[in-house]
Order: C-alpha cells, then structure tokens, then sequence
C-alpha cells in the first residue's frame, strides 16, 4: 500500500501486524542508512571559542590604603601556528566526533585555566563564509564568568602564551551608509585590548540597534579572525543580563564587601553608580557575616556573602532588576 511518497507493506503473522516503511526509492530506513555517503553534502568545521571574563583587582603602588580599581579583563591565546600566527585570540578549539559543543567548551576552559564547573552559557553561532582562511568553520561561542582568585592560566599545545588582557568598549563614530533607496545609519565601535606593555585595538562596525552579534570587522588590529565581534557580543550579553540577574557573584569570592560588589558592577557597565541606590538594589541579594576585612590598610569594612538561594526566592526575588 503506497501512502503519498511512502510504501507501507503489511503482513499478517502470528504476533499481529507488521508496518515497514520503505521511501519514494523503495528502500527501508536501514537500508537507506546503509548506503548514505556523507560526502555527498559539504559539512564544516565546528569549533567552541570561550570568552572567559574575569574581573581583578589593580592597587596603585604608591598609595597602599587606597581601595584598588576593578579591571574588567578577558583571556586571550597568542597564535603559535598559522594562520593569524602572532595574533591574539580566544582559548578554543574543534569539536570532537564524541562531545558536544558545551563539552567542547568544558574541555578547552579546564585545559587553559584548570577551573571547571563555573558559568557557563552559549553566545551565538558565527557562520560567516570565509571568517576562517583554512576552511568552513562555525563557532559556537560560549561565555564563561570565573572569580580570578581561582585561576591559573596556561597555554594550550597551539599557543604561545596567554595572558588576561584588560577590555574597554565604546562608539566611535556614526556615519549614514545608503543602500536600496534608503538609509543606514551606521556606527562604528572601538574595542581595546590591554596587557603590561601589549595593546590591540579592534574597530566594529554595525547598523544603529543591532546586535553585536551582527556586527562586522573593519579591523583586526591585532585580533585574529572575527574573534573581536564574539568578544564585543560576550559583553553585550554580560551587561544586559546583569541588569536582571545576580551573575556579577560569578566574579566575587565567597567573601566581599560592599563596595567591591559594586565596583563590580560599575567596571562591567563602565560607569559609576550612586552607592545608597546600588545598595538598596542589592541588599535582597546578600547577606551580612560576622567577618570583616584585614590588613588592607584602611578601616575594616563589613564583609557579606552571596545570599542562599532559596532564602532569596522567600523574599520575594532579589534581582538586580534596573539598569542602573
């Protein structure tokens, strides 16, 4: 009996009815596994790229008591091998046959850091055409949020070195690009890459309220393949989320004050915040201890805690639920 493009044969036995669908060629499903060749059909390259954040401390020397900045940084490999050899880029590697894409990501974070079970998310999926010379490769980006105090860094069998590079993100310009009878307002972003004595610069371009995610690369600067686009989304993400989430304790020790919470915040969305409002909105997220700080050459300040979860739901929330 043949039902549109599909032939179902029955036959009656002892045990009852049979079904064996069989396609428009005749054949069953093992059948047509049996002789299905792969190569018939172009396949790419899968990689997991990682844009690791931390967050660091840096102390002026010359004033000891002075409560040090908050730095915003994110792990980079220098290339050993072509192409892009000597440029920098994100820890990552090639999909094996047996994993996943976030065992993929899993893999190459304990590789370079030695950390494991912490954040993790996916980002996007980058498929340009041509975003890598060797051949066609898709990223599958993921973003991992680790407290610095836990990590060493180690480069991988591929690289040179690697080395936390202090990052900074703005617009530049605006420019109107036509295109089909209409306008494209069009902006153009900066970001920076900072590590001792090595600094990248990478220019983004992107149409007015898009995504980071869609953005495209004017120049590498330094940065190899269009690594600077995930890195510029990875921020983007961060900071949207941080708006109604509690990821920001990602970064904190299991002790901190208040004050470092909030440079916390303030260093992701590169600018300050009013510390009675930025309290008050995260007050419900914390919990006070008995514990406060020492030798760090000023008054002891009060440390707090990540509140217990269940305890924050009881109340009733506890997000950071504003952008600030």
């Amino acid at each position: 009996m043949r039902h549109g493009n599909t032939v179902t044969e029955e036959g009656a036995g002892m045990m009852g009815t049979e079904n064996v669908m069989r396609d428009r060629d005749g054949l069953t499903e093992e059948e047509f596994l049996a002789v299905y060749e792969p190569g018939d059909y172009p396949r790419p390259s899968v990689a997991a790229d990682m844009v690791i954040f931390t967050v660091t401390d840096h102390r002026e020397e010359e004033n000891y008591r002075k409560i040090p900045k908050k730095e915003l940084r994110v792990l980079l490999i220098k290339r050993g091998g072509h192409p892009y050899l000597g440029c920098w880029a994100l820890p990552g590697g090639f999909v094996r046959p047996t994993e996943t894409t976030r065992q993929t990501a899993e893999r190459e974070l304990r590789e370079e850091t030695g950390v494991e079970k912490v954040y993790l998310e996916q980002l996007y999926t980058f498929s340009d055409p041509g975003r890598d010379p060797r051949t066609w490769v898709i990223s599958c980006s993921y973003m991992a949020l680790i407290d610095s105090s836990q990590v060493v860094i180690q480069a991988g069998d591929d690289a040179a070195s690697a080395a936390w590079f202090k990052v900074g993100c703005r617009m530049i310009g605006e420019r109107r690009k036509e295109e089909k009878d209409r306008g494209i307002e069009q902006e153009l972003w900066e970001l920076t890459f900072s590590c001792e004595d090595i600094f990248l610069r990478t220019i983004l371009e992107k149409e007015a309220g898009e995504s980071f995610a869609e953005s495209r690369i004017v120049d590498r600067g330094g940065l190899a393949f269009d690594h600077g686009c995930i890195i510029a989304y990875g921020l983007e993400r961060l900071r949207g989320k941080l708006t109604f989430t509690d990821l920001a304790f990602h970064f904190m020790p299991e002790y901190f004050t208040l004050t470092q919470l909030q440079q916390v915040y303030e260093v992701i969305f590169d600018k300050e915040l009013p510390a009675a409002a930025f309290r008050r909105k995260v007050m419900p997220m914390v919990e006070e201890t008995e514990k406060y700080t020492e030798k760090e050459g000023h008054r002891p300040s009060r440390l707090y805690r990540r509140r217990n979860r269940a305890d924050d739901a009881a109340e009733g929330g506890g997000r950071f639920t504003a952008t600030p």
